[in-house]
């Protein structure tokens, strides 16, 4: 049962799956361009195609991210996953552009369509299947917080809303011959894949600009570690998300005239509360005596 996996295997196995499904969805929906003509379906397998891509993307930055810290990347490598998820974008974004414009100019010229029946079932299957990938995904990235992962499923969460709108541009053309229902469907499609493209750039740029977790987050850091016994104060906390975890840095005030054996246990204590708050997390705490007047990044922030 995957249910039971670590979040390493969790990761790769949802990796492996989604390039899995990718690969047999894009094949079928090739096919199926081929034997209707439908431009619609042509933005749904290049969207697949894409989703191809991401998904070995996806594949790649996984596995280096579970990479160990050596001597060049002490922090690890989990910010691969984000450059995975950048790439994604890219690719989506870029599909997305190219096939509204490829859209636009089949709406002034549309094409009869072929075998609308076989389009639309084959359209039916891929949705249930992109329904079932992104079920799994949804628990992986709730176990795991892979930024790789989550892109991954806002791809197929994409194919979903693809699915969708080619059903009902192959339904309105072979029911009611509606000839540029077909394009005005691929068009929206396009229009769909760039914004969602835009979203999955900004969590991803987000993290490889070490953006500080929210405001949420770093209350809670504050609140863990004054729970602890002999912490006076805290500040300067510094967050960023690396990926396959969370680094925190903060000072930690305590009684100046305690010693650096009892200090240290203070900081120690002050570490493990906040390391509970999240799945995977660095912590470091810096120790000083309370009441100090120092130089302090809070106050370069304000």
């Amino acid at each position: 049962m995957i249910v039971n996996l670590p979040h390493k295997k969790l990761t790769r196995f949802a990796s492996l799956f989604s390039l899995s499904i990718a690969l047999v969805l894009v094949g079928i929906k090739i096919w199926a361009w081929l034997l209707t003509g439908s431009i619609a379906l042509l933005t749904s397998a290049a969207d697949g195609l894409v989703d191809v891509m991401a998904s070995v993307v996806t594949l790649i930055g996984v596995f280096y991210a579970q990479r160990p810290a050596d001597k060049g990347h002490r922090y690890g490598h989990g910010k691969s996953e984000a450059v995975a998820a950048f790439v994604q974008a890219l690719l989506l974004g870029g599909a997305g552009l190219v096939l509204g414009i490829e859209s636009a100019h089949r709406l002034f010229h549309p094409q009869p369509l072929m075998q609308h029946g076989l389009g639309i079932w084959v359209i039916i299957g891929s949705t249930l299947c992109a329904g079932a990938l992104v079920t799994v995904q949804t628990f992986v990235v709730k176990r795991t917080g892979s930024t790789a992962i989550a892109a991954d499923r806002a791809h197929y969460i994409t194919d979903i809303a693809v699915n969708l709108a080619v059903l009902c541009a192959l339904v309105f053309d072979g029911l009611f011959g509606w000839t540029r229902s077909d394009a005005t469907g691929a068009l929206a499609i396009s229009c769909y894949m760039i914004w969602n493209a835009r979203g999955m750039a900004r969590s991803a740029l987000r993290q490889l600009l070490d953006q500080e977790l929210d405001m949420e987050d770093r209350q809670r850091i504050r609140h863990a570690a004054m729970s602890c016994e002999g912490v006076r104060g805290v500040h300067d906390i510094r967050t960023r998300n690396g990926g396959d975890r969370v680094f925190v840095e903060l000072h930690v005030e305590v009684d100046g005239q305690l010693s650096v054996d009892v200090g240290h246990d203070i900081g120690d204590a002050a570490e493990a509360a906040v390391r509970k708050l999240f799945p995977a997390a660095e912590v470091l705490a810096h120790l000083e005596p309370a009441g100090i007047a120092d130089e302090r990044l809070d106050d370069l922030v304000k």
